[in-house]
């Protein structure tokens, strides 16, 4: 796909990889880059950004767990700057604890952003893409859609089903014209991951870089881009020795700390 001239919308625009999308796509010359995401003051000053590169940028400072302000928003919208050609699927939110230390609310956040708010999104634009028999969906998922990893259990859960969720969504639309496609960036060095204990040995990427894989992988037409060297090796080795892959996640991951299982037990 050539992205010049096109109209996208891009969730989770307001920082980190939806950001550095926004950005790259305004350099590939978008005609119009839609932003959306909670904060409005940063979507502002990467609005000015984004329209001194000479691409229109549009702020929709909307909450996707809201679907009736969502609904309305995306229709208003594609009236006065559609038809929307890319949706960009990247809002996201994470919380790294151990399952057994994890609560109900942070699990519901998770799910109600990662999942139903991009179902939500993605079936208001999809169903007029078919209509316009045009378009292209983009679903950021992670290598953690792939290799799941100890103290991300609902995340990694969330990544797996956009996996899923993408590869039934690419063979219903397929006959309308509509192309998807899942991103999956190794970790990434974002305000999101920044509090997180890393895993060892991990080298983290940057979100420039994540965008202009996702640019490349667009105009090879790819079903799935894969983001690092790391993403590469892990999902190759995961095809080949899972039970060595997953053992070595298991030495990477951080280690539980002392009196965790105590405070476990006195919070029960």
């Amino acid at each position: 796909m050539n992205l010049q001239g096109k109209t996208a919308l891009i969730t989770g625009a307001s920082r980190g990889i939806g950001r550095a999308i926004a950005l790259e796509f305004a350099r590939q010359q978008c005609r119009c880059v839609i932003l959306v995401a909670r904060d409005r003051d940063r979507l502002a000053e990467l609005a000015a950004v984004i329209e001194a590169l000479g691409t229109q940028a549009v702020v929709l400072p909307l909450d996707l767990t809201q679907p009736i302000a969502v609904n309305v928003a995306i229709a208003h919208t594609w009236r006065n700057h559609g038809p929307i050609d890319v949706l960009i699927n990247c809002a996201g939110v994470s919380h790294q604890v151990p399952f057994l230390q994890s609560h109900l609310p942070q699990v519901e956040s998770e799910l109600s952003t990662n999942l139903v708010g991009l179902y939500a999104v993605t079936r208001l634009v999809a169903r007029r893409m078919v209509a316009y028999r045009h378009g292209h969906i983009v679903n950021v998922s992670s290598l953690m859609g792939k290799v799941a990893a100890p103290t991300m259990a609902t995340y990694s859960a969330t990544k797996f089903a956009i996996l899923g969720f993408s590869q039934a969504l690419r063979g219903e639309l397929a006959p309308y014209n509509v192309k998807v496609t899942a991103l999956l960036p190794t970790l990434t060095d974002t305000d999101m991951v920044r509090q997180f204990d890393w895993f060892r040995w991990v080298q983290p990427i940057t979100s420039e870089q994540v965008a202009k894989a996702l640019v490349r992988g667009l105009k090879q037409g790819s079903p799935e881009v894969l983001v690092g060297w790391q993403a590469h090796l892990a999902v190759l080795g995961n095809r080949i020795a899972p039970s060595l892959v997953e053992k070595c996640v298991q030495w990477a991951a951080p280690k539980p700390q002392r009196g965790s299982v105590f405070e476990l037990k006195k919070s029960y």
